[in-house]
């Protein structure tokens, strides 16, 4: 694919700028989230994926006058059900053009006001080839992991994992993302702090949370009867947490881990459990709840356990288990689910 710019304009007008916070810019003085960004520096490489279920579009490219490449992953914003945005979506200026109609059906295309056709953007950069890949659409293979192949393929691959969690000691540690934190302990054993989730929009109908235990573990695969006093605190204060600032019920919350997960050092997720946010499938999504209650049937129930999970083809924890044998290649291509 040509390279190309997103936008021919010499200059940005303020409604193309992309507002980004500054996370570590004392470490990286070429950080691109150190000010505003224009779209019309970025210059497109190549879009990694396009997800039409989830409106989202991930595009690899790069900043001018910023060295390394980027990952843009745009994504079309939720809905809200509040009663000022109705009334505004439903007002005169709001367009609606007839497609077509059939019986007591008709379809339409939309335009309502222009502030409520935004787009919700996130950029890593610089970008390395592991965060390409994980953007990039690939076919996906099923992986029944025993805890044998865990210690010879998976342990191996994790401790090798060049991801950084350093973002995470920022947050631990009172130096990034203060204003997103919702509640703390501080206990070394069984404290945690639960900020909001990057991804969410603020809206109430997507709430978003994640957990970061003081306690380093790796991921699930490490759990056993000592963490148990932890995972009760992260469920118990977390949900009251919640339920005080939100005003959202235990009840009605999905509390979950993943395995395989993103990064390597254990989080919780707490999700609003009428909001489908991805990695809620069973190949990925391992309810806190079971995780609680595995561990109180067999304290070792995770160094006993087949844990199934996707891994991407191409990925290097994906060539493992080909080289193992453990999985085949597949002969067609893979459609998008």
């Amino acid at each position: 694919m040509a390279e190309v710019s997103l936008n021919s304009a010499n200059e940005c007008p303020p409604a193309k700028k992309i507002k980004i916070e500054t996370e570590n810019a004392s470490k990286n003085a070429q950080s691109i989230h150190e000010t505003e960004i224009c779209a019309s520096e970025f210059t497109v490489k190549r879009v990694l994926q396009n997800n039409c279920i989830r409106k989202q579009i991930c595009i690899e490219g790069s900043f001018e006058g910023h060295e390394g490449s980027a990952v843009v992953v745009l994504e079309k914003q939720n809905f809200s059900d509040e009663d000022q945005f109705l009334n505004e979506v439903f007002n005169k200026d709001t367009v609606l053009n007839k497609l077509y109609s059939n019986d007591v059906y008709g379809n339409y295309e939309c335009f309502p006001v222009k502030k409520y056709n935004g787009i919700n953007a996130t950029i890593i950069h610089p970008a390395t080839a592991k965060h390409i890949k994980k953007f990039q659409k690939e076919e996906l293979h099923i992986i029944d992991e025993t805890y044998e192949l865990y210690q010879k393929i998976t342990l191996p691959y994790i401790e090798s994992s060049s991801f950084s969690t350093e973002w995470i000691y920022n947050i631990l540690e009172h130096k990034a993302e203060q204003d997103r934190i919702v509640y703390e302990d501080k206990d070394e054993n069984t404290g945690f702090i639960m900020v909001n989730d990057l991804k969410w929009d603020g809206q109430p109908n997507t709430l978003k949370l994640i957990a970061l235990p003081f306690q380093k573990i790796q991921s699930i695969r490490e759990l056993n009867a000592s963490h148990l006093l932890l995972l009760k605190n992260i469920r118990d204060a977390g949900t009251a947490a919640i339920a005080k600032k939100f005003n959202v019920p235990a009840s009605q919350l999905r509390i979950y881990l993943h395995y395989q997960p993103s990064y390597y050092y254990l989080h919780v997720h707490f999700a609003y459990l009428m909001f489908d946010t991805p990695g809620i499938y069973v190949e990925k999504a391992h309810l806190l709840s079971t995780v609680i209650r595995n561990i109180e049937l067999m304290p070792d129930y995770y160094t006993k356990a087949v844990l199934s999970y996707v891994v991407i083809k191409g990925d290097p924890l994906y060539t493992k288990f080909l080289e193992e044998g453990i999985i085949g290649e597949a002969n067609s291509k893979a459609v998008e689910i």
